[in-house]
């Protein structure tokens, strides 16, 4: 193989790493895939477990209806990178919190599953969750 043939393997390798690297970037879903945005419900209850890492932050509620009966939900976000740029941090989370939490519904009908607008404190302070980048706390 000459000199040109081993430029044209070496610059089809570099090719083919660079657009092996950027596969898991493409494969992210879009939060339209899943939760129909359009759409939103609220839930009131205590957190009872956080999941703060990658690729989606995960708070988890218990909710008691008038009977007293408990019903588990699970609320999705972004990345805690995009989070913590933004300001929201683990740490402005507790276990045994009680919120008040405004999220949009799941497409597959899953009725305890949805996708974090806002989280409602009870001393009156509010997360707000953008579009899984831009978030603000009040």
């Amino acid at each position: 193989m000459g000199n040109n043939g081993r430029r044209f393997c070496k610059m089809f390798m570099a090719a083919a790493g660079l657009m092996a690297l950027s596969i898991p970037v493409t494969a992210h879903h879009s939060v339209t895939a899943e939760f129909d945005t359009s759409k939103s419900f609220s839930v009131s209850g205590t957190i009872t477990k956080l999941e703060w890492v990658n690729p989606h932050v995960y708070i988890y509620v218990d909710a008691k209806d008038d009977k007293g009966d408990v019903t588990p939900y699970s609320f999705e976000s972004g990345p805690p990178g995009n989070l913590r740029r933004t300001g929201v941090l683990k740490t402005m989370f507790t276990v045994g919190d009680v919120v008040t939490i405004d999220a949009e519904v799941a497409k597959d009908g899953s009725k305890h599953l949805g996708h974090l607008k806002a989280v409602h404190f009870a001393d009156g302070h509010t997360i707000i969750f953008g579009n899984g980048s831009d978030t603000e706390s009040k």
